[in-house]
């Protein structure tokens, strides 16, 4: 009897000791349960932040490419008005560009007029000489004044730059070797450029 008691207490002992162990794995395994849920939680709760983030700075690019849309819509419409109207500008310019010259030109046409004009019933011939010198006299004043400047060419050493050679002949002395002799027809610049070769006589 008191061998079966004692197994019957051993028993019950091994018992309790299993059911503790249950409860201690069960214990555990709803831990690691809620610990798991939390996880998820915490997790769930970071994905949706980087979702808002992502969105967020999704909307800032947006509102600024928007931004530079309209500014880009802007300058090229400024553009565009600026352009037309450099364009009309250059068009009036083209146009009335040389009105300014031709008003200066205008009395210097009206005194050959007047000299014309006198010619016929002219009997003093210095008079006449008198006026055409005046008027040329007038006319180089005008064309200087406007820029225009004749070039230098008889007795000048010979420049390809700014004379064309037409011919060349013996010169006349060792002095004019390589220089001008003569001016066929005379050249101009027009504010430092060259606007007409002088055609010139080279001597060799």
């Amino acid at each position: 009897m008191t061998k079966d008691k004692s197994k019957s207490k051993k028993e019950e002992l091994n018992e309790k000791d299993i059911e503790t162990t249950e409860d201690q794995v069960v214990d555990t395994a709803t831990e690691k349960e809620d610990s798991g849920v939390e996880e998820n939680k915490d997790s769930k709760k970071s994905k949706k932040s980087a979702k808002e983030k992502k969105a967020d700075e999704l909307e800032e690019l947006g509102i600024k490419l928007q931004d530079i849309n309209d500014k880009y819509v802007r300058l090229s419409a400024e553009f565009d008005n600026y352009r037309k109207r450099t364009l009309k500008e250059k068009m009036e310019l083209t146009k009335s560009g040389g009105e300014k010259i031709l008003i200066n030109i205008l009395p210097v046409m009206d005194n050959f007029e007047r000299a014309l004009q006198s010619i016929d019933a002219a009997k003093d011939i210095d008079a006449i000489k008198d006026g055409v010198h005046l008027i040329y006299g007038n006319f180089k004043e005008f064309v200087s004044q406007n820029g225009i400047k004749e070039i230098e060419a008889v007795n000048e050493a010979f420049d390809t730059d700014i004379h064309e050679a037409i011919t060349k002949i013996p010169a006349p002395s060792e002095e004019l070797k390589g220089k001008v002799v003569d001016c066929v027809e005379k050249g101009y610049f027009l504010h430092d450029k060259v606007i007409r070769f002088a055609k010139v006589v080279v001597g060799e």
